[in-house]
C-alpha cells in the first residue's frame, strides 16, 4: 500500500521552476496566490485531483501572455506618438498662392435695368395701289432687297383697256381742236364777213333811196308818205349793220376763243385721264421702297390684292431701336444722348453701348412707367427684330469712393449689405476682415467701412481661406518693384 502511494506522488509531482525577480512585478498577485497554492499542494502531497491542477496552469500562463500583450501595445502607441510629433515639427507651414487687387478710390454707379425690345430704326409696308390678282411674288421672308427692286406686279389688264378708251377719246378731242382751228371758226368769220358787207351794201341802197325821195319830195314829186318809208328801210338796214358788227366782234373776240379753250380742255382732259392709269399700270409693279431684309409676307403669287392691302413688311436692320421703360425715378436722370449699356438675349452676356434717342412725355399711370428709346447700331446683322435686350442705366453715382473687384467680397447672403474680404499684410499673411458695401455693380463694389485706400485684397483664393494662412502673391498681380507693400 505504501509503494503504491509513492508512485502516484511520483507522477503527480510538479516541478516549478524559480521566477526571475525581475518578472516577479509582471506577475499578479494572483498568481503569487496559485504559487502559494502550488507549494501547498506539494507539501500537502497533493490533496487535490488532477483535472483541477491543469486548469489552474492554464490560467497562469494566459495571464502571463495577457500582461506581455498589453505591454507591447502600450510600446507601439508611445513610440507612434513620438513619431507623429516630431513629423509635425518637421513639417513646413502651407503657403497658398493667390491673386490680389489694390482698394481703389474712384466713381461708381448704382444700375438699374430693364427689359426691353428690339425693333427696326427704318421700315417699310409695301401694299398695292391697286386691286387685282399678284403676279411673280416669290418666297421672299429673310431675304435682303434692294430699293426699287421689282418684288411682283399686279395684272393690269382692265387698267390697259381703260387707257386705249382713254387713247381714243384724247384723239378725238385734237381733231376738234383742229376742226375749230381749221374749218368752223374760219368758215364763221368768212359768212360773217358777207353778211356784214351785204348789210352794209343795204344800208347804201337804202340811203340812196331816202336821198332821192327826199329830193322828189321837195320838189313836190312824191308823197311824204314815200320819203317816211324810205327813211325806215334806211333805218332797218343801219341796224342790221350794227347788229351784225357787233356779233363778228362777239364771235371772234369770245365764241370762238371759248369754243376753241372747251376743245383744248377736252384734249386735257383726255391726256391726264391717260397718265393716270398710266401710272396706275406702273402702280401695279410692286417694288421695295427702301433696302433691308423682309420681316413679313402676307400675301403670295396668285393672291388677290386690294388697293392699299399690305403684302410684305422691308426692315432696314443695320440700326435697331430698343423700346424699353423705366421708372419715374429713373426717367427724371436720362437725358438724350446718354449711352446706356444694352446686353441683347441674342449675344448671350455681350456688352454692347446704345444712345437714348426718345423719352416720351407721357407716362403710364398704372405702373408709372415711361418708355425710353435706345439706338443701337447692328452693321453686323446679328440682332433680329422682336428680340428682347437688358437695357443697363446708371443712377446714384458716387464719387471719389473706395472700390474692389466683386470677387474680393464674399457676401453673408446674397442680397446682404455686410461680408468678408481677405486682406494680405506686409508679411503675405491672410486676416479676414468685415466689411459694409454700397453699390454693387457687375464688377466692382463699393466699400463703405472696413477698407482703406491701397488695402491688398485677395480676388483668386480667398474661398475658404482661413484666416491667418500665409499666402504668396501671384507673379501677374505681383505689386510694381518700387511698391515694397505686397
Amino acid at each position: 500500500m505504501e509503494e503504491s502511494n509513492e508512485k502516484i506522488s511520483a507522477e503527480n509531482e510538479i516541478v516549478i521552476e524559480p521566477i526571475d525577480e525581475s518578472q516577479e512585478d509582471l506577475l499578479p498577485e494572483d498568481a503569487n496566490a496559485e504559487e502559494s497554492e502550488f507549494v501547498e499542494i506539494e507539501d500537502d502531497e497533493f490533496d487535490e485531483d488532477e483535472p483541477t491542477s491543469k486548469k489552474r496552469q492554464f490560467i497562469i500562463i494566459g495571464v502571463i501572455f495577457g500582461v506581455l500583450i498589453l505591454a507591447i501595445g502600450g510600446w507601439w502607441i508611445w513610440s507612434k506618438r513620438n513619431s507623429n510629433t516630431a513629423d509635425t515639427a518637421t513639417e513646413p507651414a502651407v503657403v497658398v498662392s493667390v491673386s490680389v487687387a489694390k482698394v481703389e478710390r474712384k466713381t461708381i454707379a448704382g444700375e438699374v435695368s430693364a427689359v426691353g425690345s428690339i425693333t427696326p430704326a427704318r421700315q417699310a409696308v409695301v401694299s398695292s395701289n391697286a386691286g387685282g390678282q399678284i403676279k411673280g411674288l416669290r418666297r421672299l421672308q429673310n431675304e435682303f432687297v434692294r430699293r426699287g427692286e421689282l418684288l411682283a406686279t399686279i395684272d393690269t389688264r382692265d387698267l390697259q383697256a381703260q387707257k386705249k378708251e382713254a387713247e381714243a377719246v384724247l384723239s378725238e378731242a385734237r381733231l376738234n381742236v383742229q376742226t375749230l382751228r381749221k374749218s368752223t371758226i374760219p368758215q364763221s368769220e368768212i359768212q360773217s364777213d358777207r353778211d356784214l358787207r351785204d348789210a352794209k351794201a343795204t344800208v347804201d341802197n337804202a340811203r340812196n333811196l331816202y336821198e332821192r325821195r327826199k329830193d322828189l319830195y321837195d320838189k313836190g314829186g312824191i308823197a311824204l308818205k314815200d320819203v317816211e318809208a324810205a327813211q325806215l328801210a334806211l333805218t332797218q338796214a343801219e341796224d342790221a349793220l350794227k347788229f351784225l358788227q357787233k356779233s363778228k366782234n362777239l364771235r371772234t373776240n369770245t365764241s370762238n376763243s371759248l369754243d376753241l379753250q372747251t376743245a383744248q380742255a377736252r384734249v386735257s382732259q383726255a391726256e391726264q385721264r391717260i397718265k393716270t392709269l398710266q401710272t396706275q399700270i406702273n402702280l401695279a409693279e410692286i417694288r421695295s421702297p427702301i433696302s433691308g431684309f423682309v420681316i413679313e409676307q402676307t400675301q403670295f403669287d396668285g393672291e388677290y390684292a386690294t388697293a392699299g392691302g399690305k403684302i410684305l413688311t422691308v426692315a432696314d436692320l443695320s440700326e435697331v431701336i430698343v423700346k424699353t421703360q423705366f421708372a419715374d425715378t429713373v426717367i427724371t436722370k436720362l437725358r438724350l444722348g446718354d449711352a446706356v449699356a444694352v446686353y441683347p438675349d441674342d449675344l448671350g452676356d455681350e456688352r454692347m453701348s446704345g444712345k437714348v434717342s426718345l423719352i416720351s412725355r407721357s407716362t403710364d399711370p398704372l405702373n408709372r412707367a415711361t418708355e425710353v428709346w435706345v439706338n443701337l447700331g447692328n452693321g453686323s446683322g446679328r440682332l433680329r427684330s422682336g428680340g428682347a435686350a437688358n437695357v443697363v442705366v446708371s443712377e446714384n453715382e458716387q464719387f471719389d469712393t473706395l472700390v474692389v473687384p466683386n470677387a474680393a467680397v464674399s457676401l453673408d447672403t446674397s442680397n446682404a449689405k455686410t461680408g468678408v474680404v481677405m486682406v494680405v499684410d506686409k508679411d503675405n499673411v491672410a486676416h479676414e476682415t468685415k466689411v459694409e458695401i454700397g453699390i454693387r455693380t457687375d464688377t466692382e463694389t463699393q466699400i463703405a467701412v472696413g477698407l482703406n485706400e491701397g488695402d491688398t485684397v485677395i480676388i483668386d483664393g480667398n474661398y475658404a481661406l482661413p484666416d491667418g494662412t500665409k499666402v504668396e502673391i501671384k507673379k501677374a498681380d505681383a505689386t510694381p518693384e518700387g511698391d515694397k507693400t505686397p
